[in-house]
């Protein structure tokens, strides 16, 4: 008797665990693509645990310069990306059960110096009274400033329209 009980509670622990093994597998995947022009309507529907998101990085610096850009979590790093003028990069990932996930990117173009800025974070792009509306598709204009604007960093909302702009980390 007593090693039917064992076994039972060995069996479901193993079960237990490797149910969480595939959950926090599947909250941490990270993929890099090289992305065609995202699609406008890709909207606010990343309101659940774990959803999925993709960053989608634009580059339009001023002087039509390649973009190198460097991104990292504290559980990822993807590596230099260069993204030639008017093409665009991107990246999926799930936010982690905690919701603390936040990707740091360093971004560098000839003549346009070196910046950072948080490409993602939960309290800005993932939580509904956020800054900006939550986005399973978050696409970044990267690079364009001018002497009259200083806000280089620009999310596209999923009309295409409506833009929310920073400046840089730095």
């Amino acid at each position: 008797m007593t090693f039917s009980n064992n076994l039972h509670c060995v069996l479901i622990f193993m079960i237990i665990s490797y149910l969480t093994l595939i959950l926090f597998a599947s909250a941490l995947d990270v993929s890099t693509t090289e992305a065609d022009a995202p699609a406008p309507g890709s909207g606010h529907d990343g309101l659940l645990p774990l959803a999925p998101k993709h960053v989608v990085i634009h580059n339009v610096v001023e002087n039509g310069q390649v973009l190198n850009v460097h991104c990292k979590s504290s559980e990822d790093d993807l590596g230099m990306i260069r993204i030639p003028w008017d093409k665009y990069w991107s990246f999926r990932f799930h936010v982690n059960i905690w919701k603390s996930t936040r990707f740091r990117c360093h971004f560098t173009w000839y003549g346009g110096g070196s910046h950072y800025f948080d490409i993602f974070t939960v309290a800005r792009d993932d939580t509904p009274s956020g800054e900006t509306p939550v986005c399973r598709e978050c696409i970044w204009e990267v690079g364009k400033e001018s002497k009259d604007e200083k806000t280089p960093m620009c999310r596209i909302d999923g009309d295409g329209l409506t833009r929310y702009c920073f400046e840089w980390d730095d």
